[in-house]
This record gives structure tokens, C-alpha cells and sequence, in this order.
């Protein structure tokens, strides 16, 4: 019996190049500014129009500024990567989802919540986070700037089959332990290669239990595992997530696609490459102490003093370990809890959803923002702002003492004014703490909303259970 991920790929395959790859048809072409210009410019170089534009939408995310974005973008690379894109997708008659639209946000939250991203897809995009769209029951996965334009001129892929992978995690959750917490502990026993060449899915009644937005934060980081991609079989939560959503199937064509994707699932004798098992009461919430996302501990576990064994690692932790303790001024043996932190950020396709902003509200209401943190607070899109506003989240919010800022990548990466300064400690629920990554020098700690809320309003890093 086939796996899910077999049934999805099989059924877009074109063709088997023989002793080579295979050419996939792609359902959905997400493309936003940063990687998509040399791809545009390769098609009007070679006189190429888009074979079928109507799959793919275009929306700038990375480099928008998180405040002032109805008056023109100050930095003039983020305004050129911005415009271009804009222009890009005029010229070549795609839909454009543009600053301020409604519409607009970060690709991969908005995509799920537009009913753009459905079950048995194929979904690309040029950018690593695509797989996110998982979540849906979709094969999702990012690609470099030669593959999009590829996608653009012919619809189809040129991809080695991956291999399966189906991690199970049984048990329920405990207090204060979000999904989050989940992808963040699968990435320190795995390490960031343990799922190199895989595509994974995840299974068990853990995943079953988790809501839409928590399967959307867990696929979006398959990748930091060193996985293709990551997937969940569509269920009744996937249904009720989708139904009524602009772009999902209304009336009788809902009732045939729900009939389909009934169908989505790996059949009880589906053989995987690999199979792994976790049990929920392992995992408590987690933070991150080092330079990848591997490189995490519960949080009231102490930082290693040696990188402890890993399944299917490379074995070349060790090494890191001195180089990025020494970056993060940590040392072996540490606590964490106490630590003064500097800033607090929520947001990124990782955890920009309304779940995360009730979670960080459920923290922080009734409490006030500590005096010497800098809190930024970014909705993943317009239509997270606008939900946040009719619950009430905003007042919560703004009476403990925050802001919300305008949606966008915001502080998950250093393309846009909201850079971490060098040496400032940020408690972060994005999904990539490298050396860099939320600017020069900065050092990062991954984290859920709950985490981060709890050090927002304490200073320091704090078990949120102390708080719930």
C-alpha cells in the first residue's frame, strides 16, 4: 500500500526521465520578492509568457517595513525588490496580493488561510518555509530561483523522489506545551540532518489533536530537521479549517472535494523508509541555547556541556557546540530561567497566526510588559490584524503595556528595518536562530508565544507554566 506522500506525487507525475528525475506538475506557485527577479528575468530573456498564470500568486512579505507601509519604503533595496515584484507581476498578468491590500501578508500565512493551499496539491515556492503549507494535506516545498522559473514557463518540476519518513508522536501534551515545543524538541533529537533527503509525515494522536495553526507552525519547521518537506493527512479539522474560505471549493464541488480527500491517507500497511515514535510526556516547553534550531533543551534543563547522542545526525554537533555557546555568551551546565532578555518577538510564518496572538494575550492579560523589553508583535497578514481586532486581542494587548505592529517577515530575518541589535538577547517564536539571522550579532532563542509572552512580561526567561 502506498504512502500518502506516494499517492500525492504519483498523481503528478508527468513523466520519468529515464536514469534521471522526474517532471511533476505543480498545483500552486507562491512567489514573493526576494527570490523570484532573476526567475522573471530569465522568462522575458528567453520571450516566455507564464504557462499558466492563473496557479500562481505573488505577494511581497520579506522586505516590508512592519509600520508606516501606506507611505513609500524608506530603504530603497527593500522599495526596488518590493516594486519589482509588483511590476513583475503586472507584465506578466499574475495575481498580485500588494502592501496594504487586505490580502497581504506573509505567503505562507496567508496562502492556508485563503484556501489557496488545499490537500493533495503539489505547492512550491522559492523559499524554504513552503513547506508550511503541509499543514493542508499538500506535497509543499521550496525550491531555488532557476526551478521557479521553470514552474513559470512549463508548470511542472524537474525533483528526485524523496524518500518517507513517518514520525509518530502518541500521548497528549502537557500543560503549556504547544506545537512549537513539538517541532522544537523533534529537531534536537534529530538534529538539522537527521531528516536529510525524507519527506516526513507526521502522525499519532498527538498531531491529530493539534489544531489547524498548530500543524501550520510543526510543517513550517520539517525543514530546520534537514527534511524535503513535512505533511499531515487532511482530517475533519483540516475540513472545518478550509470550509467557507475564498478560494476553497463551494457548494457541490466542496461535497467531491471532501470526498477525495477522504482518501488522503497512508493505508495501515504503508511501508516508510524510516519510522520514529515519540511519546508527548517527553516533551515540556523547550528554548533554544545555541546557533541552529537542533540546538535546544527543555526549559528547565540546564545547556549541555557535550552534544548528546542524536538519531541520525552526522555527528559533527560537538564542534559547534564551543563555537556557538561562546556567540550566545552561555556556558555549560547553565540555567536559563533568570537570564535577562532584551527583546521579544512575535510572529513569522513560523507563529504570526491568530492562535499564537490568543496564546501570548493569555499570558500577558491582567500583567504589563517588562520595562526594558522591546516587544514587537507582527500578525502574519492583514486578515490576522483584522481578527485580532474583532476578539478583543488588541486591547489585551495594548492595556499590558504593547503594540501590534503591520504584518510581514518582520524580525524573523534581517531583510527589513526590524534587526535585533548586535550582542541584544532575543526570545524569538520565529523559526531560525544562526548567527545573524535576526541581524548582526544578534543572539536568539527559539520559543513559543507562551514562552515569549512569559519573558515579556517578566525581563528574563521564564517557565510559562509559572504563569498560566
Amino acid at each position: 500500500m502506498n504512502t500518502l506522500f506516494d499517492k500525492i506525487w504519483d498523481a503528478h507525475v508527468v513523466q520519468q526521465v529515464p536514469d534521471g528525475p522526474t517532471q511533476l506538475y505543480i498545483d500552486r506557485l507562491y512567489c514573493h520578492e526576494v527570490t523570484s527577479p532573476q526567475a522573471f528575468d530569465g522568462m522575458r530573456a528567453r520571450g516566455l509568457k507564464c504557462f499558466r498564470p492563473a496557479q500562481i500568486y505573488c505577494m511581497p512579505d520579506h522586505n516590508t517595513p512592519t509600520h508606516d507601509q501606506d507611505k513609500p519604503i524608506a530603504d530603497p533595496v527593500s522599495k526596488k525588490q518590493v516594486d519589482t515584484l509588483a511590476k513583475n507581476a503586472h507584465d506578466f498578468g499574475l495575481t498580485h496580493y500588494g502592501m496594504m491590500s487586505p490580502d497581504n501578508g506573509i505567503i505562507h500565512v496567508v496562502g492556508p488561510e485563503k484556501g489557496l493551499s488545499l490537500p493533495g496539491m503539489t505547492i512550491v515556492c522559492g523559499d524554504s518555509h513552503t513547506s508550511t503549507h503541509g499543514a493542508m494535506g499538500a506535497v509543499a516545498f521550496g525550491i531555488g530561483t532557476s526551478e521557479v522559473e521553470m514552474v513559470m514557463a512549463s508548470q511542472c518540476i524537474l525533483q528526485q523522489k524523496p524518500k518517507s519518513m513517518r514520525i509518530t508522536i502518541n500521548g497528549q501534551l502537557g500543560k503549556g506545551v504547544t506545537a512549537k515545543d513539538v517541532a522544537l524538541y523533534l529537531m534536537a533529537q534529530l538534529t538539522t540532518s537527521g531528516a536529510t533527503g525524507y519527506f516526513v509525515e507526521y502522525a499519532g494522536d498527538v498531531i491529530t489533536a493539534l489544531s489547524m495553526e498548530g500543524r501550520l507552525t510543526l510543517c513550517n519547521l520539517s525543514i530546520e530537521m534537514g527534511a524535503r518537506g513535512g505533511f499531515i493527512a487532511p482530517d475533519e479539522t483540516t475540513f472545518a479549517y478550509l470550509q467557507g474560505r475564498p478560494f476553497a471549493p463551494k457548494g457541490d464541488d466542496w461535497d467531491k472535494a471532501v470526498a477525495y480527500w477522504k482518501t488522503l491517507k497512508s493505508g495501515p500497511d504503508a511501508v516508510f523508509d524510516k519510522e520514529l515514535t515519540f511519546d508527548a510526556a517527553d516533551i515540556e516547553p523547550r528554548i533554544t541555547y545555541g546557533t541552529n534550531p537542533g540546538m535546544g533543551i527543555g526549559i528547565t534543563e540546564t545547556v549541555p556541556s557535550a552534544e548528546p547522542p542524536k538519531l541520525g545526525g552526522r555527528g559533527s554537533e560537538q564542534a559547534g557546540l564551543e563555537k556557538a555557546l561562546k556567540y550566545m555568551q552561555f556556558q555549560p551546565g547553565q540555567s536559563l530561567l533568570g537570564t535577562k532578555v532584551d527583546y521579544v518577538f512575535l510572529g513569522a510564518c513560523t507563529n504570526g497566526r491568530i492562535e499564537d496572538f490568543r496564546a501570548f494575550a493569555s499570558i500577558v492579560q491582567g500583567r504589563q510588559k517588562a520595562a526594558d523589553v522591546i516587544a514587537w508583535l507582527v500578525p502574519g497578514s492583514w486578515a490576522v490584524d483584522k481578527q485580532i481586532r474583532e476578539e478583543g486581542l488588541d486591547k489585551i494587548l495594548e492595556a499590558a503595556g504593547f503594540e501590534i505592529r503591520q504584518p510581514g517577515c518582520s524580525a524573523c530575518l534581517a531583510m527589513n528595518d526590524d534587526k535585533i541589535p548586535a550582542g541584544k538577547l532575543s526570545v524569538s517564536t520565529s523559526n531560525r536562530n544562526f548567527e545573524g539571522r535576526q541581524g548582526p550579532g544578534a543572539r536568539t532563542i527559539l520559543a513559543s508565544p507562551l514562552t515569549a509572552a512569559a519573558a515579556a512580561v517578566t525581563g528574563v526567561i521564564t517557565d510559562p507554566r509559572d504563569l498560566m
